[in-house]
């Protein structure tokens, strides 16, 4: 039987809870399902089996070992762009609006299901149900996305990743101006218990860290284009530290604010624009660019020239 495994990191705002409720809370689920995890897998902290009625606190580590309850995964065929491939590994464009790997509440449609589709070999390359999956763009996200064969390359490129020799850069449309040319966001980052499908900056959470430059901008209305560069990759990062300095992505409807009509592109305007890496068994230098899309070109046209800067 495959068996899934997961951590979850407790906040503050769980402090003394149910484990069980603690779970459900995390993983956006009932309590039903949560007590399943309990009762047909392992919840344990620290080594230690939990039962559900323990209480959970603040910077606690659950992990999970639960059977998978659903099936194989399906082939589908989902449209996405190739811009780099071998026999071991490939650089896709990931349209946006499409999660990367099944879920709570996403069990088809997936680019899990396109990637089968595309290359049957990756099945069983990975964990279950990530097959292939070397690290994950949120669901608004476009753009590169590393994506491995064979086990040999998974297991190379997620140490990479590890070891932040894997260069993942992005651009992004906020609004508002910035002091200084060039920052860095360091602030940890966790799921917010009381909207779990949302994150947040908090002491408890895991660290983050977001390098941005500022590429062009606009006085009229209030906007920049920033060149952004990850050292960690936690759901929702990019978006969720820049809005905690105040800087809004464009067309963010969780954490940021449609832009001027015109200007908004419908969608988050993040794209993830190029991937840099050691080829984990040829060691040939791999640089992967990935165009904006359509409808982003179309948002930087409607802003016209930048006052300072170049797109």
């Amino acid at each position: 039987m495959v068996r899934v495994s997961q951590e979850l990191n407790v906040g503050d705002s769980l402090e003394g809870q149910r484990a069980d409720k603690a779970v459900a809370t995390l993983l956006q689920v009932s309590r039903a399902e949560a007590r399943r995890c309990f009762d047909e897998g392992t919840v344990s902290r620290g080594g230690h089996a939990l039962r559900p009625s323990d209480r959970v606190a603040n910077g606690d580590v659950l992990a999970l070992d639960v059977p998978q309850r659903g099936h194989r995964l399906v082939p589908e065929p989902i449209e996405f762009g190739v811009v780099f491939e071998d026999e071991d590994l490939a650089v896709i464009d990931k349209p946006t609006g499409l999660v990367v790997h099944p879920g709570a509440g996403n069990a088809a449609g997936t680019l899990v299901g396109g990637l089968l589709h595309r290359w049957p070999e990756i099945e069983g390359v990975g964990e279950y149900p990530r097959w292939g999956i070397v690290h994950r763009l949120d669901r608004e996200t476009s753009g590169a996305l590393l994506i491995a064969k064979t086990a040999d390359a998974h297991s190379a490129l997620q140490a990479a990743i590890g070891a932040h020799e894997v260069s993942r850069k992005y651009l992004a449309l906020v609004h508002g101006l910035f002091p200084a040319p060039t920052g860095t966001i360091e602030a940890p980052v966790e799921r917010d218990p009381t909207q779990p499908t949302r994150q947040r900056v908090a002491a408890s959470g895991r660290p983050a860290t977001t390098h941005y430059s500022l590429r062009a901008a606009w006085e009229e209305p209030t906007m920049t284009l920033l060149d952004v560069e990850l050292e960690t990759g936690r759901t929702h990062q990019i978006r969720v530290h820049l809005n905690s300095i105040g800087r809004l992505v464009v067309g963010d409807p969780v954490y940021g604010r449609p832009g001027p009509t015109g200007v908004d592109p419908g969608r988050v305007w993040l794209h993830a624009t190029r991937l840099e890496f050691s080829h984990p068994l040829t060691e040939v230098r791999i640089e992967a660019d990935v165009p904006l899309a359509p409808e982003l070109s179309a948002s930087l046209e409607g802003l016209g020239a930048p006052s300072s800067g170049a797109i």
